[in-house]
Formats: C-alpha cells, sequence, structure tokens
C-alpha cells in the first residue's frame, strides 16, 4: 500500500503563496479556529516533504527564535523531514531531516512505497508542481485567505502546472472567512 502525499499550501484569493507588502504571515487574516484546525492536521504522525528553499527558509525562521511560532509550525519541526535536494549541504539542526539527492519523482516515488505514515508537503510550489504533473500527489489542501494581492503578491502557487481537473474531497470556513479546499488532482491529458 503507497502513503498518501498531500500538498499542503496557502494562498492568497487571487493565487499567491506570499506577499512583499505590509500583510505579514496569513495575510493577517489568522484566528484561533485556523491555528487550532492547523496544530491538528500536524499532530498526525506523518513524514514532511521539501524542496531546499522552502526547507532552508522555514529551517532559517525557526532558527532565529526572534518571534514566538505558531505551535502547529513547531510541530512541523518535530515530524521526520525528507528534504529533496541536490545542492543543498545541511539540514540546519532540523532534528529528523534527511537530504535525499537525485531525482524528486524517484524519490518521491520511493517514499510513498516505503511510508509507513502519510506524507505531507506544506510550500515547496517548485517540488510539487513536478511531483503533479508525474501523478504523486493525491490531495491538495488549498487554505485560502481573503485578500487579492496583485501588486504585492509573490510566488504564484500553480504558476506554470500542467492541467488538472479537481475532485473536491472537503471544504470548510475557518474563522468566519477563510477556506480550505482539499482537492484529489486529475491530470487532464
Amino acid at each position: 500500500m503507497t502513503a498518501t502525499y498531500t500538498f499542503d499550501v496557502f494562498s492568497s484569493l487571487d493565487g499567491f503563496g506570499a506577499n512583499t507588502g505590509s500583510w505579514g504571515g496569513y495575510w493577517g487574516k489568522q484566528g484561533p479556529e485556523l491555528l487550532d484546525h492547523r496544530l491538528g492536521l500536524y499532530r498526525e504522525e506523518q513524514r514532511m516533504v521539501f524542496g531546499a528553499t522552502t526547507f532552508r527558509s522555514t529551517a532559517r525562521m525557526l532558527a532565529d527564535g526572534e518571534e514566538t511560532m505558531d505551535p502547529w509550525v513547531e510541530r512541523m519541526r518535530d515530524l521526520p523531514a525528507t528534504v529533496v535536494s541536490n545542492t543543498l549541504r545541511e539540514t540546519f539542526d532540523w532534528p529528523d531531516a534527511t537530504i535525499a539527492r537525485g531525482d524528486a519523482v524517484e524519490i518521491v516515488t520511493r517514499l510513498k512505497e516505503e511510508s509507513d505514515v502519510p506524507l505531507r508537503s506544506h510550500g515547496s510550489l517548485s517540488l510539487n508542481r513536478v511531483l503533479m504533473a508525474a501523478g504523486l500527489v493525491d490531495r491538495v489542501q488549498v487554505t485560502i485567505f481573503p485578500a487579492l494581492t496583485g501588486r504585492s503578491g509573490v510566488d504564484p502557487v500553480f504558476e506554470r502546472a500542467a492541467d488538472f481537473d479537481l475532485d473536491l474531497l472537503e471544504s470548510r470556513t475557518l474563522d468566519g472567512r477563510t477556506q480550505e479546499l482539499v482537492y484529489r488532482p486529475v491530470l487532464r491529458r
């Protein structure tokens, strides 16, 4: 039996994964329901899968310790992690991280076959677009924050992605304003 792989990503309504404006994290829209839900997701046993850029930025953010991390982010750091990278040389003191070198599709195919727990990737946009095109992503979990970031938006989540039909598996509204949508992606050939 193969492990389920979830691509977990935050987005503004117009499809950006981050912004350069003064919004702050979560586009300033986090609330207690969202944060509790995220912690619940990350309490489950699972293995994280990161690309080098997301892993590096997350590890550095956690290492800085200048700001208090949300409990779900701290929990994410406690989970085992595989970092798919041919260039990264260190794990930045991430407690249980392994760098896997080679072809991302081959690495994640092997992880899915060998893992006893589900796989989850938060962010890692380039990596996950490749994995989606290869049919390795079982669920796309998009948390949509009620903001339009046309001028300050960066990192378009699905830029240059393949074409997919999305079968809705779950939906919920958090804090009366933020949408979480979980889809099964089906590649259009």
